[in-house]
């Protein structure tokens, strides 16, 4: 290892047409070590890094201050204000991208042994031959299971935790000395987050490399960082190590992202008298068919699952992705047809209910889904958007309407002049708020939330789940709550659906679950969890 940092950043500033939106960031990630890098959504995280690594690509932007990145081979290259030439030379060959969408980072029409490839012959000259031996090792390296087949296939046909081992291996193809993770799991099950960390984690060791590590999740951070740098709105408020942040955090900002943190081991109150359920479903099997070379295939994507949720109570149902949560979702709402199995709303057959009382239906079960920004129409404003079931149910018109969309918004916490909004003038959780005052707006007795709090911020998560449960004992609603984090799970319901291939094998009351799991699944799910306390705390006690 080098006396030297990796990367010095001294004095960072970044504009876009004369607005400074970094302000002087300063930090310096040690040879072998890694930096995590934290904060929510607009402090700054991704722009402050790419800045330094010279990828920053935006109209208008300017960078001042200095960005030295240094190793042993090459020597100190000043990374602000550098030539293009020169960002060839670093990009790819000495600094490796591991960024959060693996399905957006990997070219779709390329087979992975041309992506695996390219960058080896461009950058280290490697013949053909050569780089794809080398594409191999590294598809084993990061686990892919039968690598020579795979070195043929495409992106779509891969897992979403194998496109991201994928998207490493790319990374680590030209033997980088600096590994960039921008929020490399943030849209992963806890499993397969779990192994990611721990993928980096080895190769870091293996290979000697440092790592910059960016996530708004300090439980992740705690996991991968031997230093944090925590930023809000541009500016680094709080640099320590790992252990100085959790156990004797210095600002207040950084207090609250650990006290909005989703931790285990504060499992919801089980109603005092279980009312009677409200929503059945019995024996639920959904089939799809997919294609293939060979021709179609038959997929089992839930197989005979049964489950009562009592009426103003919350079920949980996590799982991987795959486990066929979305498919029990969308048999619900009517839009994937079972095999078999029968589904029934207070005693009313759901999937056979057609004219009057299949729109009274449809509008007795509602959803809210993962992702607020792709759920609200960006030419609707929030008015329209929250009014859009009240026109379809032709509920009410007029000033009748107008009045029930600005009583949605209180009922959300949302001031009454957002309705001339329009979506991108709202942060994600204004978003999220105005889905849900649109699932509302029919008075549900259901509301179905698929990950509906997985794309937030730790902070605003806290917030919508604090609303969610408020909403609940105001209105009485019962939730069916689909996730893949146990933490907020735990926090939220009342009994746990554990999901597996399609299969519910474990379903008990949220504390008992917690508590005693029976299965190894959930167990399994429950071991992936990142604990309360940074890896760096082992074998040692708050100070």
């Amino acid at each position: 290892m080098s006396d030297l940092p990796v990367l010095a950043v001294d004095d960072l500033r970044v504009a876009i047409h004369g607005r400074e939106i970094v302000h002087g960031v300063s930090f310096e990630v040690p040879d072998g070590g890694c930096l995590g890098v934290v904060g929510e959504s607009g402090s700054g995280k991704s722009l402050t890094v790419l800045s330094a690594t010279g990828l920053l690509d935006v109209p208008g932007a300017h960078v001042s201050g200095s960005s030295v990145l240094a190793t042993p081979d090459e020597g100190p290259t000043e990374v602000v204000g550098a030539s293009a030439r020169t960002l060839r030379s670093v990009l790819g060959r000495r600094v490796g991208f591991v960024f959060q969408d693996p399905g957006t980072s990997l070219n779709p029409l390329l087979t992975l042994e041309r992506q695996l490839t390219e960058g080896p012959e461009a950058h280290l000259g490697m013949t053909r031959r050569a780089s794809r031996r080398h594409a191999l090792d590294l598809l084993e390296a990061v686990g892919v299971p039968d690598p020579e087949d795979r070195l043929h296939a495409y992106p779509h046909q891969l897992s979403g935790g194998q496109r991201q081992r994928v998207m490493i291996a790319v990374a680590l193809a030209c033997n980088p000395d600096l590994l960039i993770a921008d929020e490399p799991t943030t849209a992963l099950d806890v499993t397969t987050q779990a192994q990611v960390i721990d993928l980096v984690r080895s190769m870091q060791a293996d290979r000697g490399m440092a790592v910059v590590w960016i996530s708004h999740d300090l439980g992740v951070i705690g996991q991968v960082a031997d230093e944090v740098t925590v930023l809000r709105q541009g500016e680094a408020v709080e640099q320590a190590p790992v252990l100085d942040v959790f156990d004797r955090p210095q600002h207040d900002y950084t207090r609250l992202l650990l006290g909005s943190r989703p931790v285990l081991g504060s499992p919801r109150p089980a109603p005092e008298a279980p009312p009677e359920p409200l929503l059945s479903v019995d024996d639920l099997h959904v089939t799809f068919t997919q294609r293939a070379e060979t021709g179609t295939r038959r997929i089992l994507a839930v197989r005979g699952v049964s489950f009562d949720v009592a009426a103003g109570t919350t079920l949980g149902i996590v799982g991987e992705s795959g486990s066929g949560k979305s498919t029990v979702a969308g048999v619900l709402t009517r839009q994937v047809a079972p095999d078999r199995g029968s589904v029934s709303l207070d005693g009313t057959d759901v999937l056979a209910a057609s004219g009057a009382a299949g729109r009274e239906l449809k509008r007795r079960i509602a959803m809210v889904f993962q992702d607020p920004y792709a759920a609200l129409n960006p030419r609707s404003t929030v008015a329209r958007s929250v009014s859009e079931p009240l026109r379809v149910h032709k509920i009410a018109e007029g000033s009748e309407r107008d009045r029930r969309v600005r009583e949605l918004l209180e009922l959300v916490e949302l001031p009454a002049d957002f309705v001339e909004r329009y979506p991108h003038q709202l942060s994600g959780g204004q978003r999220q708020r105005v889905c849900i005052a649109r699932a509302l707006a029919c008075d549900p007795s259901v509301l179905i939330l698929d990950e509906s709090t997985a794309s937030l911020d730790v902070s605003i998560q806290a917030r919508i789940l604090d609303l969610l449960l408020r909403l609940q004992e105001d209105l009485g609603l019962t939730y069916l709550f689909i996730a893949h984090d146990l933490a907020v799970v735990e926090r939220i319901s009342h009994d746990v659906l554990v999901m597996h291939r399609g299969r519910a094998v474990e379903h008990r009351p949220a504390a008992d679950l917690f508590e005693d799991p029976q299965d190894d699944y959930t167990r399994t799910l429950l071991e992936a969890v990142p604990p309360l306390r940074p890896r760096a705390a082992a074998g040692s006690s708050p100070g």
